[in-house]
């Protein structure tokens, strides 16, 4: 299985986790396409004391692909260009370009799992304006049809959600029946992939107590609730509206294998504080899955050798599961005109003259 993997921000702990990743046997047991700078790759060697021999190829490389796991050397990102511990455009710009070149590898044809440790969203925003984040992104560079969504993946619970990165004031505005719904057959759907025997799926509500019947607010009576019964219709195990104070609880307790969430921290707060250090960020809905782990680039620890990599770990197992079971698995006989386009595209890319949007 190939693995395309973008190196995150270089300002924080992704070139550590890099390394770690790159020099654990149990880990890179697959092949994996590193995109990135060696120098960055060459920096988080040093951070975590690690001496990899990882054979380097150019954007011109791919037209014959090497067997085994190899590092694509973007020559995009000069560490010493880039303040540690802090978001730079030069950090940013090498995340965005690493991502767009290991989405474009994938749908190519050319490796069937995208992996990525760590970006900075608003480094990203420094080199690319118009970056809000990544399914927006992976929706343009790929010219996607359906748009994904974002889960958080736990050993205990999944945690997928309805709206992710909009200000909170729009939330109750953006919720809809059929959005909902959509939700709600996606997260079903992937979970089954994944190994899941008709999971289990608590919705939570977006008022406090579901709504207290209508006293405080509409929403989970008159937007929730329909989507809850038109899943039910399908025979899709799905519990809800639930108040959102408990259905973590009932979740954890054994009672759901997935929340559904209307909107971002409503369930990253319960999830991190259940796993900061284990959980992994999957977005799921295109013809390849995308995997991260779900905590952030740790400015705070840069450089020290310490990053935890639990979750990096996780995520790389959690992705080639899905890929394994045909989650999004790629025809790779039908991307012929796009692989001869990588190298030029890689190009444009790194040249920054690529309009992604």
């Amino acid at each position: 299985m190939k693995i395309a993997f973008a190196l995150g921000d270089a300002a924080g702990v992704s070139p550590e986790l890099a390394a770690r990743v790159m020099a654990d046997p149990a880990v890179e047991s697959g092949e994996m396409i590193v995109v990135g700078d060696a120098r960055v790759l060459e920096l988080g060697c040093a951070q975590a004391g690690i001496d990899l021999d990882l054979p380097r190829v150019t954007a011109d490389g791919l037209s014959r692909l090497p067997s085994g796991s190899f590092l694509l050397d973007m020559g995009n990102c000069n560490p010493d260009d880039v303040p540690l511990g802090e978001a730079s455009a030069a950090g940013g710009r090498a995340s965005v370009q690493n991502f767009r070149t290991a989405l474009s590898i994938a749908n190519a044809g050319l490796a069937e799992l995208v992996f990525f440790t760590p970006f900075n969203k608003h480094a990203m925003r420094l080199a690319q304006p118009d970056y809000v984040d990544e399914i927006g992104f992976i929706n343009a560079t790929i010219g996607a049809t359906r748009s994904g969504r974002e889960f958080n993946v736990l050993d205990e619970v999944w945690n997928a959600r309805v709206t992710s990165h909009i200000p909170l004031r729009d939330v109750a505005d953006a919720l809809t029946t059929d959005r909902i719904y959509d939700s709600l057959k996606l997260t079903f759907e992937v979970m089954e992939s994944a190994g899941f025997e008709r999971p289990r799926i608590g919705v939570a509500a977006l008022n406090p107590h579901a709504g207290d019947g209508r006293n405080f607010g509409t929403e989970d009576e008159d937007v929730i609730a329909p989507a809850v019964e038109r899943a039910r219709a399908e025979r899709m195990p799905v519990t809800g509206p639930v108040p959102s104070d408990t259905v973590f609880v009932r979740a954890i307790r054994g009672e759901f294998d997935a929340v559904l969430t209307m909107f971002h921290d409503q369930g990253q707060i319960a999830m991190k504080l259940m796993g900061f250090d284990r959980g992994v960020t999957l977005i799921a809905g295109y013809p390849f899955p995308v995997v991260t782990p779900a905590h952030g680039t740790a400015y705070d620890i840069a450089g020290q050798g310490r990053a935890d990599t639990g979750a990096t770990f996780n995520a790389v197992h959690l992705g080639r599961k899905l890929a394994a079971r045909g989650t999004g698995a790629i025809d790779t006989t039908n991307h012929d005109d796009l692989r001869r386009a990588l190298p030029a595209l890689i190009g444009r890319i790194c040249a920054g003259t690529d309009d992604w949007s």
